[in-house]
């Protein structure tokens, strides 16, 4: 087999970083780097133009390769650079940095995207558009083109369409950084139309519809996920099925990437051969269903570039020149970096590149090896083709989650047969769904059986032991990994090396796996309690044997509570306190006792707020577990947890919020560690428990900070406990002002040891030496003090 054309790689390679890199600084950096990659090309071109004599001379084979990178470096600094300028545009940074309250025109780029938020509180979702203009508080409109996110909560919102112009009102914000967002907006109310959108958004609208209007019979699963593989329509997705499907590296099937596009179009491709169509004719075949598919799944950016990715590969084969679908490749990447270099920071558009590229480079190699060892063709292509697309794809994945999964290729391997025919029937249901509802719902029906298979393998996959293993996360891990893979690509091809290779890492997967199943990372030996992050809410967990444990709280939302629960490896509940109703505390309820048998429920005594107590109180009835409220003194004892009650000491009437201070406060013991948990107790109840409970029992060794470390704390509550660790459950950019910055610093200044989970992630406090210690899921920990 002839070695693959990689004379373009190099510029794509390099435009692509570049332009990654560039979003990261500033403009004036990005165009310094231009100027100094073009300096350099320059010269290395001349140098080698004066040598044209002497073609043997290694010099010349690898200095064009050379100077096309550095051509990278220059196209993609100086249009990163032209981007950067245009999105930080003064005028526009002055408003934002006041927090003006703004008229702003705008045009929608994408489908308005919801935010998991707290329960019972407005959905929030996320509309990326481009401002036109806008009219500032001073009644000055400023022309501008700048790339603007609109956070809204109106339900109006949800009903728009890409390409729709629109006026909104709201208030400015400066963006993270990262990609080529000017501005945040916050409307503060529906918006106001100012054109429809053209027609093949008003068609992609009416076949989505129809397709979510077919899968409405089907199952939960099969319903939500269908849309899902089909068009990337997420929307009543599962909670659980997502989590399973991200623990399993299958979560690339619920969004529209290249090979969702690949299926499509490889389906006309093979109808058109078997018709013996011509490979012109099927070109345009292939043109006309990839056309069509892009218009069902709405032309949107990440929609055109998945088209991109997808329809390379595809065209080469079906013009008779495979050999070409690799140049093309790497000019599709350069040319779509230098048109919207926000892509190069897409995970989306790393994932699409790479697993075309590894279908393009990887899969030919290795399904002719194993067709010359004597594995059929048809299984043969069944292997290759997802463990190439998994291999290349790999380093973007652990960089984003964190972990390296072991269970991703197998998984992807048993869903090689389901896949396709679930996209293919889920698409003749969206085509049929306008003009024959009936058979559009028989064809979901049957779609829903090969997508029954995904979401099996999925759920099986994510609860195999020692399925995941930790891996440095960010770009550091993903660079890390991809060396590695790229070290081993080339090591492989000898002999000797691919059998050490092979023999190696079959022992450190064998010898990795009892070490994972009786000293596992996650969660750490010997620990005493848990704090999950599952957003701004409070989990807590004491271990009180193998597999069971007690729950205090569930945080607000269903999925986090039984990923939470999952992690720890809990499949018994023997006891689910509820610290008080509020919906940061309750609304996780349904995932607690998803798949578990849950003892009992205790709950306060204050019934208030009643959506929270009603969420409890429906999971308990369902499950016929008793609902118990308990007052100050009742006490509780299982395996190695000890719990008693504190407060209220009495009921709390008339304070700033009658529930929180009128939460369940505990002191627990596990392995002889004083644990002292708060729920969200305000400064009115913390005095209370200080008078009614005697010197030295508030003294503990771990406090779970009140009220996500809110400023409502009493000093001298926090004095008297003086904890060695302290934890904080509040979730990442939150708008309650949590953690309150004097409260950390005062629990630091008493010599406690202070984390969050915004920052940290889960947390689970261990003993050591004698000391305890604090270990964050993704590696991170610090000594405590003494136990």
């Amino acid at each position: 087999m002839r070695p693959p054309d990689l004379r373009l790689a190099g510029l794509a390679v390099a435009t692509w970083l570049t332009a990654l890199a560039g979003l990261r600084l500033s403009a004036p950096a990005s165009l310094l780097s231009a100027g100094a990659a073009g300096l350099f090309a320059g010269l290395l071109a001349v140098h080698l133009l004066g040598r044209l004599g002497r073609p043997r001379e290694p010099v010349r084979r690898y200095g064009w390769i050379a100077v096309a990178v550095l051509l990278g470096v220059v196209c993609g600094g100086a249009v990163t650079a032209a981007r950067l300028t245009a999105r930080d545009a003064a005028v526009i940074r002055a408003l934002t940095s006041e927090r003006a309250a703004v008229t702003a025109e705008l045009v929608v780029r994408d489908d308005p995207r919801p935010v998991k938020g707290v329960v019972g509180r407005p959905a929030m979702l996320l509309v990326g558009t481009e401002l036109v203009a806008l009219t500032g508080p001073d009644g000055r409109r400023v022309d501008a083109s700048v790339r603007t996110l609109v956070l809204a909560t109106d339900p109006a919102w949800r009903r728009l369409l890409p390409g729709q112009r629109l006026t909104a009102e709201g208030r400015l914000a400066e963006p993270r950084g990262g990609d080529l967002t000017g501005a945040v907006l916050t409307a503060t109310g529906p918006p106001l139309p100012g054109g429809d959108p053209g027609w093949a958004q008003r068609a992609a609208g009416t076949l989505r519809a129809g397709l979510q209007r077919a899968c409405v019979p089907l199952p939960d699963a099969q319903g939500g996920l269908l849309p899902g593989l089909v068009v990337g329509d997420t929307s009543r997705l599962l909670p659980e099925v997502e989590e399973d499907f991200r623990a399993t590296g299958m979560t690339h099937l619920n969004a529209v990437s290249g090979s969702n596009v690949a299926i499509v179009v490889g389906a006309v491709l093979l109808l058109a051969r078997w018709a013996r169509a011509g490979p012109w004719l099927a070109v345009a075949l292939c043109g006309v269903a990839l056309v069509g598919f892009v218009i069902l799944v709405r032309p949107s950016p990440s929609v055109v570039r998945a088209a991109t990715m997808g329809a390379i590969g595809l065209a080469a084969l079906a013009a008779g020149r495979p050999r070409a679908a690799l140049p093309a490749l790497a000019a599709a990447v350069t040319v779509l970096v230098l048109v919207d270099p926000e892509l190069a920071g897409d995970p989306g558009f790393a994932l699409s590149v790479l697993a075309t590229g590894g279908l393009l480079l990887l899969a030919p190699r290795w399904r002719d090896g194993l067709r010359r060892r004597g594995v059929p063709v048809g299984l043969a292509e069944a292997l290759a083709v997802p463990a190439a697309a998994q291999l290349a794809c790999a380093p973007v994945v652990a960089g984003l989650s964190g972990t390296v999964s072991l269970v991703a290729v197998p998984a992807n391997l048993l869903v090689v047969p389901a896949v396709a025919p679930a996209t293919v029937l889920g698409v003749v249901a969206a085509v049929l769904s306008p003009v024959w509802p009936a058979a559009a719902e028989f064809t979901a029906w049957l779609a829903s059986w090969p997508a029954w298979w995904l979401v099996t393998v999925a759920r099986y996959g994510a609860r195999l032991p020692a399925g995941n293993l930790p891996w440095p996360g960010g770009v550091s891990g993903a660079l890390l990994l991809a060396a590695l893979t790229v070290a081993l690509l080339v090591a492989v091809r000898r002999p000797v090396v691919r059998r050490l290779v092979t023999v190696t890492a079959l022992a450190a997967v064998l010898g990795a796996l009892p070490v994972r199943l009786v000293a596992s990372g996650w969660p750490p030996q010997g620990w005493v309690v848990a704090v999950c992050a599952v957003g701004q809410g409070d989990l807590v967990v004491l271990p009180v044997a193998p597999g069971r444990a007690v729950v205090v709280d569930t945080g607000p939302d269903p999925g986090a509570a039984d990923g939470c629960l999952r992690r720890l490896g809990v499949r018994q509940v023997s006891l689910l306190v509820v610290s008080h109703f509020h919906v940061d505390h309750t609304g996780g309820v349904a995932g607690v006792f998803r798949g578990r048998r849950v003892g009992s429920v205790v709950v306060p005594q204050w019934p208030e707020p009643a959506a929270g107590r009603d969420l409890v109180r429906a999971a308990a009835v369902l499950a016929g577990v008793p609902l118990l409220p308990v007052a100050a003194g009742w006490t509780y004892r299982s395996g190695g947890v000890e719990l008693a009650l504190l407060g209220p000491p009495y009921p709390m009437r008339g304070t700033r919020s009658d529930p929180n201070n009128n939460s369940l406060v505990l002191i627990a013991r596990v392995a002889g560690v004083r644990i002292l948990l708060a729920g969200d107790a305000e400064t009115e109840e913390q005095r209370a428990v200080l008078d009614r409970t005697p010197a030295g029992v508030l003294d503990v060794d771990v406090l779970k900070v009140a009220h996500h470390g809110s400023a409502y704390q009493e000093p001298a509550f926090l004095d008297a406990v003086r904890p060695a660790v302290a934890l904080v459950p509040v979730g990442a950019g939150n708008d309650y002002g949590h953690p309150n910055p004097a409260v950390l610093a005062r629990l630091a200044r008493g010599g406690a040891r202070v984390l969050r989970t915004d920052t940290e992630g889960d947390l689970a406090v261990v003993v050591v030496g004698g000391r305890l210690a604090v270990v964050a899921r993704g590696g991170r920990s610090g000594v405590g003090g003494g136990a």
